[in-house]
């Protein structure tokens, strides 16, 4: 029998996961839905055809009988009270990141959850679910270029709208890296840095762009990330691991090289979700499948308050260009 599964916000990764679960997935529908917009919600029915409620507040979704299971992937500040109603109602829930906007919101998921007794929440972090991501873990496992000493990152964005902010690099961009270093090198980070390079013609006068991100984690991994929302060629991931015998590096997309006009190539994306497409069918399918086992297996609550704890480091070292301490505490067993 199929999981009904209620989504609450219908923007453009809202609409993405109700195409995927309606067209993509197996073991799932979609039965309600809701935005602040009611007519783009009703307009995400009708485009995709779906014989599904359109809820007036994203409680009265939560508590429809009929949903078994909620997606979160409204705005950010609304995802901690969701998350908070759907596990008083002890529905499992897949919340999009962030899990909520302060590590003090995540911590009081964490706690909810812990006091549910049982694993309810999973968050929207797809890199782990990446195929080149998974490549670069196993090949660590294995030892294969023995301990990692460094690695150095990139996450490279050809624009931003004019409402993207200096401290958005960290918690809607750097966010990713963040929550998927800390899952490659299996431990958590216990310092920031942030450096501003000479400012991009391109960048808007109110953001500092280009950013470079200084992490040490509590093994003295160093790791260094660029932040480039406005690189102009396309949206570009890059990871490199410098181990004591080897460096692995993450897999380019898959792209046709062309010769042509005198000139050898090959596509760079510019799409976001066209990069981790698959990530994202991967991970969603993974939720689908652990709600109906019993057992969820995904990003948990747990890593979600990772994730906003060195966010929040990031972005006070943002703001005064010191080395921050993260303090992180040890992980329940419940996790």
């Amino acid at each position: 029998m199929s999981l009904a599964i209620g989504v609450i916000g219908s923007g453009a990764i809202g609409q993405d996961h109700i195409r995927r679960i309606s067209q993509t997935l197996s073991g799932a529908r979609v039965v309600a839905v809701h935005d602040i917009n009611p007519l783009q919600a009703e307009a995400t029915v009708k485009q995709y055809q779906l014989a599904t409620s359109v809820h007036d507040s994203g409680l009265a979704l939560i508590h429809d009988p009929a949903v078994e299971a909620v997606l979160v992937s409204s705005w950010g500040p609304s995802h901690e009270e969701f998350v908070l109603d759907a596990i008083a109602a002890g529905k499992p829930v897949f919340c999009e990141k962030p899990l909520a906007v302060t590590a003090a919101g995540c911590m009081r998921i964490v706690q909810a959850e812990r006091a549910h007794g049982k694993r309810l929440v999973q968050v929207g972090f797809m890199r782990p679910y990446d195929a080149g991501y998974r490549a670069l873990k196993q090949l660590l496992n294995e030892g294969r270029i023995g301990a990692p000493l460094m690695l150095h990152c990139a996450h490279r964005n050809p624009s931003v709208g004019e409402d993207y902010t200096t401290p958005m690099a960290i918690t809607d961009t750097l966010i990713h890296e963040l929550d998927v270093l800390r899952w490659l090198l299996d431990e958590d980070y216990v310092s920031a840095q942030v450096v501003f390079p000479r400012k991009s013609s391109h960048a808007l006068p109110h953001l500092a762009d280009p950013q470079i991100v200084l992490l040490e984690t509590r093994s003295g991994v160093r790791i260094d990330v660029e932040i480039f929302v406005n690189c102009q060629y396309g949206y570009d991931i890059q990871c490199q691991i410098v181990g004591e015998t080897g460096i692995a590096s993450l897999p380019e997309p898959s792209s046709v090289a062309l010769r042509s006009a005198a000139s050898y190539s090959t596509a760079i994306l510019t799409d976001w979700k066209q990069r981790f497409i698959a990530a994202y069918d991967v991970e969603l399918q993974a939720f689908i499948n652990g709600v109906q086992a019993g057992s969820l297996t995904g990003p948990s609550a747990w890593d979600g308050y990772a994730a906003a704890v060195a966010a929040d480091a990031c972005v006070l070292a943002q703001q005064n260009g010191a080395v921050v301490d993260i303090n992180m505490p040890e992980r329940p067993d419940f996790y």
